[in-house]
């Protein structure tokens, strides 16, 4: 669900066309939403307009009897999109203005961006500042600078899309705090100063701005406001400051002189902070652990016959929308008479929760290129196929073909157990099935192994995880869970990955 918040104030000549343009925006963009405006102490017809337009669109009207101001406007609307949704992670809020300065088609541009990664969405005023007159223009291009926050270059159009579970984290001071302390173009700053610490990424995109549409004077006053912007630097100082305590804690880092909700400062009896073992106390250890630059290479056979080869390994870390991700990478060349195969499979998965954040796969078969991507949002709860406008709901602990080998090597397993895990990103093609087979003795790699052998399926899956394919998984039986031979049968014949080499670099 999509909040598209307005607050208004005497806006009668343009709050009903700025409604209207909202509606044609989501009936073009097809996504469910909901319009929250509040009418705060308007004297002109803007309550009749609302009223209006409330029988034919999906239109809540909050009102103020008496004028109590746009950030006392703007953040009840905000509450009251938070108090709505059941799905604060999936759900969003854009503050629109009502005066047509904004233009609601941006607001597809904005959606997409939270629906690919970003927690806040800031669009900055571009243009447009010819139709405002010198002092207002003047004023306009200069109090960014004063109220400046990081990644932004404008945080004072009010024009902003955020996700609402980064709401919910800021307001955690309750209903009884106000939220926005400022007004105006400082009450724009500092929403987005107050939500920055809380979002896993922020995004900016220009919105050019339209003071001619306008129907009204400006309400600003040139002086007023720079020196309403002068004062509030203490109010988003104080906000940049929650970002270093956030990352503090995050990290597990001690602050000097942090207590515990009981007053008294961490520690054992004697008031002494222990120390752990090993790294710092507190430091979050990987998920993943397999080192960077892990490598198992394969001979592939088809019966009796070589047919190619295939490499799986730790490619290298990257960083995908502020998540520090372990690239994997499997791939397989080879062929037969008149077959050729080249695929390659890429998985980034997140390197301190095991879960999938993109997925890549391309095949060159014979003279035929294809390729499929994924982008994977855990924390929203839905994956997005690249090329395809839209957003399919996906598991809480997502992960892939690539990362479940991975994934399967951390797992504990017992023999003669079958585990199910819906872990699959693709939820249709859930649970998959692991049946622990028995414990053999393997000859791969120039070495012999103690080895586990596992079944492995995946419900309406393709290739050598089909259910009619029996795929058989080989696991060295030690801490290293060795991947040392794949086998699969098909109506044709059978396919068989055997270890050749397998390279793992130390541990720093």
């Amino acid at each position: 669900m999509i909040y598209v918040c307005v607050p208004i104030h005497n806006e009668a000549r343009t709050a009903g066309l700025v409604l209207w343009k909202v509606r044609q925006v989501f009936t073009a963009f097809s996504r469910e939403y909901t319009i929250l405006a509040c009418d705060d102490g308007s004297t002109d017809d803007t309550a009749d307009v609302l009223a209006r337009y409330a029988r034919v669109l999906p239109l809540v009207v909050l009102t103020h009897r008496e004028r109590q101001g746009y950030a006392r406007s703007l953040e009840e609307l905000l509450r009251a999109a938070l108090q709505r949704t059941d799905r604060p992670k999936r759900d969003c809020a854009i503050t629109l203005h009502a005066d047509f300065v904004h233009n609601p088609e941006i607001m597809e541009e904005m959606v997409k961006r939270l629906e690919s990664g970003a927690d806040l969405v800031v669009a900055e005023e571009t243009g447009g500042s010819s139709a405002l007159p010198f002092g207002l223009r003047w004023a306009r291009r200069f109090a960014p600078r004063l109220l400046r926050v990081a990644g932004v270059k404008d945080a004072l159009s009010g024009f902003t899309a955020l996700r609402l579970v980064a709401l919910r984290q800021a307001l955690r001071g309750g209903p009884e705090q106000r939220f926005l302390t400022t007004e105006g173009w400082c009450a724009n700053a500092e929403l987005v100063a107050r939500l920055k610490p809380h979002a896993r990424r922020l995004d900016a995109l220009p919105s050019p701005a339209r003071y001619d549409l306008r129907q009204r004077p400006s309400r600003v006053r040139p002086l007023d406001a720079l020196v309403a912007a002068w004062r509030s630097r203490g109010v988003l100082r104080a906000a940049r400051t929650l970002v270093v305590l956030l990352a503090l804690t995050l990290f597990g880092l001690s602050v000097p002189g942090a207590q515990t909700d009981s007053g008294h400062s961490q520690g054992d009896s004697t008031g002494r902070v222990p120390k752990l073992p090993g790294a710092m106390t507190g430091a979050i250890l990987p998920a993943v652990t397999f080192p960077v630059g892990e490598r198992m290479t394969f001979g592939a056979k088809y019966g009796f016959f070589n047919v190619g080869k295939a490499t799986l390994e730790v490619a290298g870390l990257d960083t995908i929308g502020g998540v520090e991700t372990v690239r994997l990478r499997f791939h397989i060349q080879g062929g037969a008479l008149w077959y050729a195969l080249d695929q390659e499979i890429e998985s980034w998965v997140g390197r301190y929760d095991f879960r999938s954040r993109r997925f890549r796969q391309s095949t060159l078969e014979n003279d035929k290129q294809r390729q499929r991507e994924f982008n994977i949002f855990p924390d929203s709860g839905f994956y997005r196929e690249a090329g395809k406008d839209s957003a399919l709901k996906t598991v809480a602990e997502p992960l892939d073909d690539a990362s479940f080998f991975y994934w399967i090597r951390t797992t504990p397993l017992e023999v003669k157990k079958r585990y199910e895990y819906s872990r699959y990103f693709r939820p249709d093609r859930n649970p998959v099935i692991l049946e622990v087979l028995k414990r053999e003795r393997v000859n791969v790699a120039d070495r012999k192994w103690n080895a586990l052998v596992v079944r492995v399926i995946i419900p309406k899956g393709r290739g050598i995880f089909a259910e009619k394919a029996d795929t058989r998984l080989w696991l060295s039986d030690d801490a290293r869970r060795v991947v040392l031979a794949l086998q699969s049968t098909f109506s044709f014949g059978t396919v068989t990955l055997k270890l050749k080499e397998y390279i793992a670099p130390e541990r720093p």
